[in-house]
């Protein structure tokens, strides 16, 4: 497939390592979802629960996509996967944003970037349906913008959330950075397994943050 060829060189071991990576991954992000959307039916509001459920369907998706993808024998099948794996990664940046950016969503600039996010998000998986295996280096500047956005709307939701919330949804945006020059580094054996692991890592970290939130926040309207 043009534009579609690229290397796929990882040894059995390697394999079994990202496999199992995801396959925990995968299961933690069920069981997770499962309960972050009942805690939230209990302590919050419907627009919290809302947030809440969007952000558990964007968190199961792209891991349990990234799991087939990554799994998967090398075919076209794989490659098609491809692009979904790598589309599904705007939807998890802009689905753990939800939640967050819900609770300020009769502040103006939160309710902007809220919208922004989702726009960004889904003209990003456009991109990587509509030209796949092409720009993948810009696409990962474009996660890392997406990503680190926040930034901007930092002190408008610093007064909305936790303390701790903050502290996590910050490291958690280190951990997937950090693990980014682990996704590059193509050389490295095991580099996929280690990539996967720490964006398991910091799924894991920004899911506490989320419950941290609904815990701490109470209702929401």
């Amino acid at each position: 497939m043009a534009g579609e060829s690229f290397a796929w060189n990882y040894d059995r071991s390697e394999l079994i390592a990202d496999g199992i990576v995801h396959g925990v991954g995968v299961v933690l992000a069920l069981a997770g979802a499962v309960a972050l959307v009942a805690c939230a039916a209990v302590w919050s509001s419907g627009g919290v629960l809302a947030a809440v459920s969007v952000y558990g369907a964007g968190l199961v998706l792209a891991l349990g996509i990234s799991c087939a993808y990554n799994v998967w024998p090398v075919s076209a099948v794989k490659w098609r996967l491809r692009r979904f794996d790598h589309a599904s990664i705007f939807v998890l940046i802009a689905a753990t944003y939800t939640p967050f950016l819900q609770r300020g969503v009769d502040e103006p600039v939160l309710a902007f970037m809220l919208v922004a996010i989702w726009v960004a998000a889904i003209a990003g998986a456009a991109l990587k349906f509509l030209l796949p295996g092409r720009f993948d280096r810009l696409a990962i500047l474009l996660y890392l913008l997406m990503g680190w956005s926040g930034v901007l709307a930092a002190e408008p939701l610093a007064s909305r959330l936790p303390a701790i919330t903050m502290l996590l949804i910050l490291a958690g945006g280190v951990l997937y950075s950090v693990g980014v020059v682990f996704h590059v580094w193509e050389r490295l054996r095991f580099q996929n397994a280690i990539w996967h692991g720490f964006v398991v890592a910091a799924a894991a970290t920004h899911y506490s943050a989320v419950l941290a939130s609904i815990v701490a926040g109470g209702p929401n309207l």
